[in-house]
């Protein structure tokens, strides 16, 4: 069986559970964003093992590689909430198709735990003090504009989609700002003349 099965080569594209949609809905700009979401994920997982980057005591390297590893997983999952039709919602399977709170719960557990270890900055940071924490930022703001897209879809109130986006947004920052050993701040310690 090939990739290319050309049922899309008129700009539609199939949902889970069957219908199909424009390529350009909202549906599938969100699912768009995502994907790139879990790409630059992926691509800050894989700096993250080049540079030998660890976090606080609490996050070695590989605690961060597993923890980044799990969300990506996730976003299978939330691709696939938002891939189903409303009229086929009802067939999603918690945590295989659906997103669920103990999800939600995991991601914003280690948020807490990197509020924890004390990697917070006191002011705004200047993304880049290491290609690591410069991958996860990029990861940070696709997300974001994931989870704006999905506030756009106006998922059913029940929908952990919006709140597991909102805190993934919060855990690529924290890992980003753990990673760093020291935090380029906005504050200019002495401008170029």
């Amino acid at each position: 069986m090939s990739i290319a099965t050309k049922r899309g080569d008129r700009g539609t594209t199939g949902l889970l559970y069957g219908g199909r949609v424009r390529k350009d809905s909202l549906r599938i700009e969100c699912n768009g964003a995502v994907d790139e979401a879990q790409a630059a994920i992926g691509l800050a997982r894989a700096t993250l093992a080049a540079e030998g980057a660890a976090g606080p005591a609490a996050y070695a390297a590989g605690t961060i590689a597993e923890l980044l590893v799990a969300v990506e997983r996730d976003l299978w999952v939330l691709m696939a909430e938002v891939a189903t039709a409303p009229a086929n919602r009802h067939k999603l399977v918690a945590g295989v198709s659906l997103v669920t709170g103990e999800m939600l719960e995991h991601v914003e557990s280690h948020v807490h735990a990197l509020e924890a270890a004390d990697v917070m900055p006191k002011e705004f940071v200047v993304p880049g003090q290491s290609t690591s924490s410069a991958c996860l930022d990029v990861a940070r703001t696709v997300v974001r504009r994931a989870e704006r897209q999905a506030v756009r879809l106006r998922l059913p109130d029940d929908s952990f989609v919006v709140p597991y986006l909102n805190r993934l947004s919060d855990l690529c920052w924290l890992v980003a700002r753990a990673v760093e050993t020291e935090h380029l701040t906005s504050r200019a310690k002495g401008r170029p003349s």
